[in-house]
């Protein structure tokens, strides 16, 4: 397992509840593992609202992008487990077996956006909350390819991956807050929080109507706090 995700596991074994102190909410910030990363951004996190008023407002642009500019699941520290088994690893409730290649096997996890508990590894997505093609119209396509690989299997960042059920996810696809939240009402504020987190640690902008979406989902989540550590 990756050093710095075990290390997150054995601090908070379900990680679901990272970002904040929070009432129906709760909160997760580049690979490079060997590289060590700055301080977090302010001590005990800045309120949600807060945190949506420091992202950056511009206008959005998909032309270019492709799925495969973004290299996806590479084994950063050579332990026989890519950074999706990486993940999966991390957030189980329940510790699946681990075979040749790291392939997985029982084992439980909750999936947040829907609530439900998964039992088999295969039913699960691994999501980047701010999509792909979502990271490329608000910054990353300026991004060196290496960059970008960076954010796609962000390890670091207790948030930016998440594992869920892959009904949702697919649900989802490259939408922002304006257009898709997560069908459990009760993961919206820890959603917005794990969304605005992975935007100001990776410095993507906003468009107008998705930061409108992030404030109005703020006023719900007056206890939720974002942290978040700038990607180097």
């Amino acid at each position: 397992m990756h050093p710095l995700r075990r290390a997150a596991a054995f601090a908070c074994p379900v990680l679901l509840l990272s970002v904040a102190a929070c009432s129906p909410d709760s909160s997760r910030t580049d690979p490079k593992p060997p590289k060590k990363v700055s301080a977090p951004s302010a001590p005990g996190g800045l309120a949600l609202a807060k945190a949506v008023d420091q992202l950056k407002v511009s206008r959005e642009s998909r032309a270019g992008y492709d799925r495969d500019k973004f290299k996806l699941w590479v084994d950063a520290d050579h332990d026989g487990c890519d950074a999706r088994q990486e993940v999966l690893l991390v957030e189980a409730v329940k510790k699946p077996r681990q075979g040749k290649g790291c392939k997985l096997s029982g084992g439980q996890w909750k999936s947040y956006y829907d609530g439900k508990t998964v039992n088999d590894p295969s039913k699960l997505d691994i999501d980047h909350v701010v999509p792909l093609a979502e990271a490329w119209d608000s910054g990353a396509s300026k991004w060196s390819a290496k960059r970008r690989e960076a954010y796609a299997n962000d390890l670091t960042a207790e948030r930016g991956l998440v594992a869920v059920s892959s009904g949702p996810n697919r649900a989802k696809g490259d939408k922002d807050p304006a257009e898709w939240l997560p069908p459990a009402k009760a993961a919206y504020c820890t959603y917005a929080a794990d969304w605005v987190s992975t935007k100001l640690r990776w410095s993507l902008t906003a468009d107008t109507a998705e930061r409108a979406a992030l404030r109005k989902l703020a006023a719900g989540c007056p206890k939720t706090t974002v942290t978040f550590t700038p990607a180097l």
